[in-house]
C-alpha cells in the first residue's frame, strides 16, 4: 500500500513537472503595439483615439468627394479647437465646409449631368417628341379622354422607371400593383407631366435631374441622374380635387 502511494506520488510530480516545463517553453513574448497601414505605432490610448479620429473623418470627407488636405494646417486647427483659440469661428467653418462639399458634390455627378444633356438634345429632335417649357420631353403612346388631374389630386399610377441606359430602377408594372399617392408627395416631374394627362393617357417622359432628384444621391439613384418613365394615369380618386 505503501509503495502504491509513493508511486503514485512519483507519477504524480512527474506530470507537473512536465506541464510546468511545457508552460514554460510555449509562453509567448509580450505584444508588440499596434501600427497603422503606414507603420505608425500606436503605443498607447491617446494614439489610438488620434489615429480612430484621423481614420472616421478622412473616411468621411474622402466619401464626399475631398481628394486631399494640407495636413500641417489640419493638425494645427485641431491643437487650437482642443485649446479654444481658433482662428476661425465654427459658423465660418460650417460655411467653407458647406460650400467645398457643394463644389465637390457638383464635380461628383456632373458627368451624369453632361450626358442628360446630350442626350435630351437629341431625343428632342424626333418629331413625336414634345417638350414642355421647363425642359421635361414626352411621348404619348395613349391619349386618355379622362379629367385631367389638379394639384390637390390622389391619382392611381403605373409606372416603369429607367435610366437612360435602360436599366430600372423602380417599377409597379414589374411588381404587378399600381401606386395611388397625392399630387403633392411626388418629384416635381412627375407633377407636372401627370397634369398634362386626362385619365387613360399613357406617356413616355424624360425628366432632367433639377425636376426629379437633384444632385443627391436618392435610393440607389445617382445625383444628377436624368430619369426615363413610362406612366400611365389610370383614375382619380373622387372628390380630391377635381371638381372642375
Amino acid at each position: 500500500m505503501r509503495t502504491s502511494l509513493i508511486l503514485m506520488a512519483a507519477l504524480f510530480s512527474v506530470q507537473l513537472h512536465a506541464q510546468v516545463k511545457k508552460t514554460t517553453t510555449t509562453s509567448k513574448p509580450a505584444p508588440k503595439p499596434a501600427t497603422s497601414g503606414t507603420g505608425i505605432a500606436l503605443k498607447n490610448r491617446t494614439d489610438s483615439v488620434s489615429y480612430a479620429i484621423g481614420v472616421l473623418d478622412g473616411t468621411f470627407f474622402k466619401t464626399q468627394g475631398l481628394t486631399g488636405v494640407n495636413s500641417t494646417i489640419l493638425g494645427q486647427a485641431f491643437k487650437e479647437a482642443l485649446a479654444g483659440n481658433t482662428k476661425l469661428t465654427p459658423e465660418q467653418c460650417n460655411e467653407i465646409l458647406r460650400v467645398e462639399m457643394e463644389i465637390m458634390k457638383s464635380a461628383k455627378v456632373q458627368p451624369n449631368i453632361d450626358q442628360g444633356k446630350v442626350f435630351m438634345a437629341s431625343n428632342k429632335k424626333r418629331p413625336e417628341v414634345k417638350e414642355t417649357a421647363s425642359g421635361i420631353q414626352y411621348e404619348i403612346t395613349t391619349l386618355g379622354t379622362g379629367t385631367k388631374p389638379v394639384d390637390t389630386s390622389v391619382v392611381k399610377v403605373h409606372y416603369h422607371g429607367t435610366f437612360l441606359n435602360g436599366q430600372v430602377f423602380d417599377s409597379s408594372r414589374d411588381r404587378g400593383q399600381p401606386i395611388t399617392f397625392r399630387m403633392a408627395q411626388v418629384i416635381a416631374g412627375w407633377q407636372e407631366m401627370l397634369k398634362l394627362m386626362p385619365v387613360g393617357t399613357r406617356l413616355k417622359c424624360w425628366i432632367p435631374y433639377n425636376l426629379s432628384y437633384g444632385l443627391q444621391d436618392y435610393n440607389g439613384i445617382p445625383g444628377g441622374s436624368t430619369l426615363v418613365f413610362d406612366m400611365e394615369l389610370i383614375d382619380i380618386v373622387p372628390g380630391s380635387g377635381n371638381d372642375q
